[in-house]
């Protein structure tokens, strides 16, 4: 469908007259018309009754006016994506969790703008749920990812094994001393695992972002379990303690491509997230 007859049904809408729609979209009125009796014939419905205050839309008008902004968004993201700038000779998307930001997604960024010059770079951070809808759908191209749903149009490949390690900031503390272990809600293998290990336990705070989580006990004191790359600085630092005897948790991290990716340009990128993930461990 052409994205102009969904932004003219837009524009009428909004304006809530075919005239002024004309006067926002600088068209003659009769290449508005023009546009929606397209669109009408297209989608095999009337969109709008037409009277002397301007038009109103019909209950079909009322469906499609459900779909049209996604489409004029869907469009304009599109647009944004495949514009390859001067001098480039591809675009790639990447992204990944918040939590898995810094270093991995910033040190692949480097890499990438270190060892492959010719491709322009889209980076994007979001929460597990879109982030995995926007591979599926081709918005993005790899994203680096905890536990990934396994969808159509997926590439899933592991990358590393992270370690969620207790720490604390008390050296003496174990997980059932009092009120201040912290539970970071890893996913259900974590959670299943967890409860395995500890079935008495009944925390009464509870995170679902890692870096938050961990913030917070270096503020106010506490323990709970974290990722091993996260808590290692401050473990050197003498702000938090590794306690041996408790158990460790395998955190898996993967790499999930879209299928419809080109694999010129992502074949090499994943390389150096391979290399890179490698460095960090």
């Amino acid at each position: 469908m052409d994205i102009e007859l969904a932004r003219t049904f837009i524009e009428i809408v909004s304006t809530g007259s075919f005239i002024r729609a004309s006067e926002r979209l600088n068209v003659a009125q009769t290449t508005v018309s023009a546009r929606i009796r397209n669109l009408e014939q297209q989608l095999g419905r009337q969109l709008f009754v037409r009277h002397k205050g301007g038009a109103s839309l019909t209950p079909a008008g009322e469906q499609f006016l459900r779909h049209a902004p996604m489409f004029v968004q869907l469009w304009q993201r599109t647009l944004h994506q495949v514009a390859v700038p001067s001098g480039r000779r591809a675009v790639l998307t990447v992204g990944s969790e918040v939590s898995l930001a810094q270093p991995l997604l910033l040190d692949w960024v480097r890499w990438m703008r270190q060892s492959l010059p010719d491709i322009a770079l889209r980076v994007h951070v979001d929460v597990p749920q879109d982030l995995i809808k926007q591979v599926a759908s081709g918005l993005v191209d790899v994203a680096i990812m905890y536990a990934p749903q396994h969808r159509p149009g997926l590439k899933i490949d592991l990358l590393l094994e992270e370690k969620l390690v207790f720490a604390t900031t008390n050296s003496e503390a174990r997980l059932l001393d009092g009120s201040d272990y912290v539970y970071m809600d890893w996913g259900p293998d974590f959670g299943h695992h967890h409860g395995m290990s500890f079935p008495t336990a009944a925390p009464d705070l509870t995170f679902d972002l890692g870096p938050l989580a961990l913030n917070y006990v270096l503020a106010a004191g506490g323990s709970g379990y974290f990722r091993m790359s996260s808590v290692q600085p401050h473990v050197v630092a003498g702000r938090l303690h590794l306690v041996p005897e408790m158990p460790q948790f395998s955190y898996p991290v993967y790499a999930v491509q879209s299928a419809n990716a080109d694999e010129s340009v992502v074949g090499p990128a994943l390389t150096g997230l391979h290399s890179v993930a490698s460095a960090d461990k």
